[in-house]
């Protein structure tokens, strides 16, 4: 990987050889003019290292992969060594692009500490918004809120990402994650936003055709639909007049993603348990019921979390959508509103 330093450019492989090197190697970024250029480089080369390849940080960035791949190449040069190995299936990181992977990032950090301390001069949020959400809270209920948000922040610039993956937030650039339910323990602040009450229901016509379960007991003789990745029976924990009770339930459909679950209830093929801003739309339209209502699924509500990595300084676009949401969600939530 040696490069012709003829023209002055440093090599980089040298100093990874180096051991006294690795240990001074900030000596080396004091020989790169930091430019607006280098800067842009740097987080072209973070966001590849990242994503694993120029198309993916193209889609996050705003960038053709051919951009991205130019970006990169330039860097390159400037550096006077290779960074990646490129195969036609992956990239890796060269000795010389851990090294400045590991060093780029410090900068990257004290960069935006360095904005971020001049914007909190006045306080106004601005900029872009990294955020994430799970799919069944997304396009029902967190994208009109974001309407709102943008009305009273108009500089601030959401970019969404709608997945159930466990988002790693630090390692991905994220700002705030919208989490359902318990959070493991982590590094991350976690702030409770609001809450929805879990329950059972079903269509009209499927109640009429297969009966209204009177207690949980009853649900072993009816299509419970449930949330898995794999066949199987599901257990369903309830509390009740006569105390707390488990039942083992299956049926004609199972599937990994709540709002489908609901699609499917309303077509008539069973029963769900699921919280109230997956339903709430179609129980006030007549489209589901809610059964067993001396009974209450355990746990009996299902909780929301705004998650961020923490840090010296919180972001003021952060702290200002995390303000917006629980004044949205923590009070009583009229969930029947999206849909």
């Amino acid at each position: 990987m040696g490069v012709d330093d003829s023209m002055g450019r440093i090599r980089l492989d040298n100093l990874c050889d180096n051991p006294l090197n690795r240990l001074n190697s900030f000596a080396f970024f004091a020989k790169i003019k930091m430019t607006m250029d280098s800067v842009a480089g740097m987080r072209t080369f973070a966001r590849v290292v990242e994503t694993g390849s120029f198309s993916a940080a193209g889609r996050q960035l705003g960038m053709a992969p051919s951009s991205v791949s130019r970006r990169i190449s330039e860097l390159e040069y400037d550096l006077g060594a290779h960074l990646f190995y490129r195969t036609t299936r992956k990239l890796s990181l060269t000795e010389a692009g851990r090294l400045y992977h590991e060093r780029a990032s410090r900068i990257l950090m004290e960069v935006d500490e360095a904005k971020l301390a001049i914007s909190q001069m006045d306080g106004a949020p601005s900029g872009i918004l990294r955020m994430t959400v799970a799919a069944s809270l997304a396009r029902r209920h967190i994208v009109p809120f974001l309407a709102a948000f943008h009305e009273r922040f108009p500089a601030v610039k959401a970019m969404l990402t709608v997945t159930d993956r466990m988002v790693d937030l630090v390692e991905e650039g994220v700002d705030l994650a919208i989490r359902v339910g318990r959070l493991r323990d982590s590094s991350l602040v976690a702030r409770n936003i609001g809450s929805a009450r879990r329950l059972i229901c079903a269509s009209p016509g499927y109640l009429e055709k297969a009966g209204v379960p009177k207690a949980p007991t009853d649900l072993a003789g009816h299509s419970c639909l449930t949330f898995r990745t794999q066949p199987g029976a599901t257990v369903w924990r309830f509390r009740g007049p006569a105390g707390p009770s488990v039942v083992r339930v299956s049926g004609s459909m199972f599937a990994n993603d709540g709002e489908n679950l609901s699609a499917a209830a309303v077509a008539g093929l069973g029963l769900v348990l699921l919280p109230l801003w997956l339903v709430g739309h179609e129980i006030k339209r007549g489209q589901l019921r809610e059964v067993l209502d001396d009974y209450r699924p355990d746990p009996e509500v299902t909780p929301l979390f705004a998650v961020y990595p923490r840090q010296r300084h919180l972001p003021p676009k952060v702290r200002a959508i995390v303000d917006l949401l629980v004044e949205r969600f923590s009070r009583e939530t009229d969930w029947a509103g999206g849909g």
